[in-house]
């Protein structure tokens, strides 16, 4: 999923620098307010890329998901300040 995302990404922007080019190598000898809007449309695609390149998809972990590793979730669980159910507190102080 995250391949997709960045092939995606790399696209729009490749897409975006070839318009700014054309738009004042090519485009501004015919017509200067067409290659103004070329740009214009050229400005929008970067933040749209980077929605797309930081969306989460359906199968990508999220930073609270667990991982499935249980050596991994205890110690983020214990940075975290949270205990997982089935966990006992070392101190007693669950009772």
């Amino acid at each position: 999923m995250y391949a997709r995302r960045r092939h995606l990404y790399f696209a729009m922007m490749g897409t975006c620098v070839f318009l700014f080019v054309m738009a004042w190598a090519v485009v501004r000898l015919w017509s200067v307010p067409a290659a103004v809007g070329l740009c214009l449309f050229a400005m929008v695609i970067p933040p749209v890329a980077a929605i797309v390149a930081n969306r989460r998809g359906p199968d990508d972990r999220w930073w609270d998901d667990p991982s499935g590793d249980p050596t991994s979730d205890e110690w983020w669980d214990e940075l975290d300040g949270r205990r997982r159910p089935d966990q006992r507190d070392p101190w007693g102080r669950d009772q």
